[in-house]
This record gives structure tokens, sequence and C-alpha cells, in this order.
């Protein structure tokens, strides 16, 4: 999951990073290095989230968990324990070191996010359903235009940006949706607090 995580994050800053510079480079076409340090940091639990913890061999320590209001959670053996703030390899190598600490010899332990209730985006514009959407894991700007209802009939598709922050900085990228449902372009992963706006057509 963390190098899926890294995956898409690097892909998502290469865009930001082409359409900042008002550039344009073809399918295929090699493009620029990416500074780590520009990168968004990979998602986090917070408060509000549901994760799945699997102990393999374990299943009364197996089950689904809410994530509180300060970011942590009620495990069998270890009782409480703070998850805010890391990601779910980080969230099980957590759990793990618990286990470890005189419960059991060697604990095979992995989370599964569910839903991430503490990260939203946002949606405005010529949408039917305007508003603020649970972010989901590797969520699409397809997916999150589906959630908002869809497209208004006066909806400027291929004009949509996404505005994000970028090492403390906000920047805005142009994005086709429409090519992307008719397949001539790759489609566009979110990351948290993204916000995804839809003009109106001037025609």
């Amino acid at each position: 999951m963390r190098l899926r995580a890294r995956l898409l994050s690097a892909a998502s800053a290469a865009v930001l990073a082409l359409a900042a510079g008002g550039c344009f480079r073809s399918r295929g076409a090699t493009l620029p290095p990416v500074d780590p340090a520009v990168l968004p940091a990979a998602v986090t639990l917070g408060p509000g989230d549901v994760i799945e913890v699997r102990v393999y061999g374990e299943p009364e320590l197996s089950g689904v968990y809410l994530v509180g209001r300060l970011g942590d959670v009620t495990f069998p053996l270890c009782r409480t324990v703070v998850l805010g703030g890391l990601s779910a390899n980080g969230a099980a190598e957590k759990l793990r070191e618990c286990l470890l600490a005189g419960f059991m010899r060697d604990p095979q332990v992995s989370v599964l996010v569910k839903e991430y209730n503490s990260k939203k985006v946002f949606v405005f514009g010529e949408v039917q359903k305007p508003g603020t959407f649970v972010y989901e894991d590797g969520m699409s700007i397809v997916q999150a235009i589906t959630v908002a209802g869809g497209f208004t009939k006066t909806a400027a598709r291929n004009s949509t940006s996404v505005t994000r922050r970028v090492n403390g900085q906000e920047v805005k990228v142009k994005v086709s949706v429409e090519d992307i449902a008719l397949g001539k372009a790759s489609n566009f992963t979110l990351d948290p607090g993204d916000i995804v706006y839809v003009p109106e057509s001037l025609f």
C-alpha cells in the first residue's frame, strides 16, 4: 500500500508541475525529475476513520475499529493505541510493536482503511450536488464528480480544475474530464483536501 501511495502521489505531483509551468508533454515523453520534498504526504489516519485490523492466526484480535477523536483506538491487549497521523502501514507496525511487547512472539499485523472520514475532497461548480465528500484511498476525479451527482448540462467538462496545496502553496491544474471518460486521457488521482471546480460552458 505504501509503494502504491508513493506512485500515485508522484504521478499527481508530476502532472501538477507540468501544468504550473505551462508545459505539455505527449504520452511517452520523459517527465522531468520530481523533488521528493514537494510530493504530497502519504494519506494518514485521523478521527472518524474506520480501519480493519488483521492479525494472522488471531481472530479474536482481528476486526473493525473506529479511530477516536484523539486519533486513538481501543485494541485488545494493547488497550489505547494512538494511530492518528500514521499511514495504514505505520499503524500496522505500531500495533505489531505493542503485541511484541510481552504478548506475542512474532505477530503478523495488517491494517486496511475502510473509510477515510477524516479526509475530504471538495467539488463545486456545474455538478448536480456540489459539496464536501469523504476521500477514498486512490480516489480519482471521475469518482469525485460521480459522487457529486455528475455534470450539469451546462458544464465545461474539459475545463475542470483541481486546486491542491503543494509544498505550502496552492497549485491549480486543468483536467480534461470528458477526454478521460472517452479514454483519450489518463485518469487523475486526487489527494485529500483537493478542490475540484467545474466551470460553466460559454457556448
